[in-house]
């Protein structure tokens, strides 16, 4: 199997639902191009015509960039594909003024995000779809 990186991609929503339909429990179908309007970019991983990977780069219109749904298909996990796109959403960002790349993720994919150079920090969430956490008391 081989894989290409491209920056910004056309992506047609369809693909990346089933893209993330095939990697993760508990997703639903939605539009992405309201979503990808507002990104500062992504990196997409194709096999030929087929999407493969992906990784949405959020920001907060200053130095702070976000990677968000980084996602690589189950046939190509642990083939070098999520490290790849990792890199270059982190080598567009810098080069689109960014200064700090955040990323949270769950416990086991700490391991991961630390092979690509990420170290972990203190944050705080807030879960605004438990009852009683919209007035931010808990």
């Amino acid at each position: 199997m081989s894989f290409s990186i491209v920056r910004g991609a056309l992506i047609v929503s369809e693909d990346l639902n089933a893209l993330r339909a095939a990697a993760w429990d508990r997703v639903g179908d939605q539009d992405w191009g309201p979503i990808l309007d507002r990104s500062l970019g992504w990196v997409c991983a194709v096999d030929g015509d087929r999407l493969v990977g992906f990784v949405n780069v959020a920001w907060d219109g200053g130095v702070h960039a976000f990677l968000l749904d980084t996602t690589v298909h189950p046939d190509y996990q642990r083939r070098g594909v999520g490290r790849a796109l990792v890199r270059e959403a982190a080598t567009m960002a810098r080069a689109r003024g960014a200064e700090w790349l955040h990323v949270d993720y769950e416990d086991d994919l700490g391991p991961f995000y630390r092979g690509c150079g990420f170290r972990p920090s203190a944050a705080g969430l807030l879960d605004l779809t438990a009852a009683g956490s919209a007035d931010g008391l808990g």
